[in-house]
């Protein structure tokens, strides 16, 4: 790769930060919304050194004493060579190099796919963390609540709370090998190298077509003894209507009251 095509990729990219950070929400694909800030430095800072490369090159090619042929001791003329004496030119990047323009340009103009029901259906699920007390529910029916929460309540709550109660909750869907299908959240802890999975599975209702954005309102299946580590993180569903798929996706937040 030579330095012109260098300083091009180095353009290139920082653009695709820029434009992907400034000017759309393509980048909660990636990260978390908290990242924004660094991704458009990282953006600036790649643009300014690819413009400060180019301009330095620009400048007068410089004449240096060991481009020269040098007499030994015998007055015999050699050239340098490199450290292995093989006199070949290792400043340029190898052709493989230029596959780095493949993302530069997909960040101007074509977005990878978000991480959806593949993703998901070849994760496991993420751990439910151990959580000491629970705060009274409100009266509300149906619940809005979180997958998280709601498989916390179900297999944590010793008071038993989520008992007879109708919930909602928001996801898109994921259909289960052998049948079935999970309302889905894929939530980012800090990106998407670092995601985690949170599954309740449904039943009563056909699977709808993967990556389908839903909010359904059910009670909780019963399947193990409510309150402990062998209840299911299941729903018997008693209404679904389809949604679009929120702006920042990666969370595992309340539903929205629909307008």
């Amino acid at each position: 790769m030579k330095r012109t095509a260098q300083v091009l990729l180095l353009v290139l990219t920082g653009l695709g930060l820029l434009h992907t950070a400034l000017f759309t929400d393509l980048y909660l694909r990636y990260v978390k919304e908290g990242l924004r800030p660094l991704l458009i430095v990282s953006g600036v800072l790649l643009l300014l050194l690819g413009l400060a490369h180019a301009m330095l090159d620009r400048g007068p090619a410089k004449t240096e004493d060991h481009d020269h042929g040098h007499e030994d001791d015998h007055g015999h003329s050699r050239g340098h060579e490199d450290d292995h004496g093989h006199g070949h030119d290792h400043s340029t990047a190898p052709r493989i190099a230029w596959l780095l323009f493949l993302p530069a340009l997909s960040l101007l103009f074509y977005a990878p796919p978000a991480l959806g029901a593949y993703t998901a259906s070849h994760a496991g699920s993420e751990t439910v963390k151990k959580q000491k007390g629970f705060a009274a529910l409100p009266a509300t029916s149906p619940l809005p609540m979180t997958l998280t929460d709601f498989t916390t309540r179900v297999q944590q709550d010793k008071e038993l709370a989520i008992k007879g109660r109708s919930v909602e909750m928001t996801g898109f869907a994921t259909p289960v090998k052998g049948g079935g299908w999970d309302l889905t959240r894929i939530i980012f802890t800090c990106c998407a190298a670092d995601a985690q999975t949170v599954r309740v599975h449904m039943y009563g209702t056909p699977a709808p077509p993967a990556n389908t954005w839903l909010a359904v309102t059910g009670t909780w299946h019963a399947q193990g003894a409510l309150g402990t580590r062998t209840a299911a993180a299941a729903l018997d569903v008693h209404a679904t209507r389809n949604i679009a798929q929120p702006v920042n996706a990666f969370t595992d937040d309340l539903p929205l009251t629909p307008s």
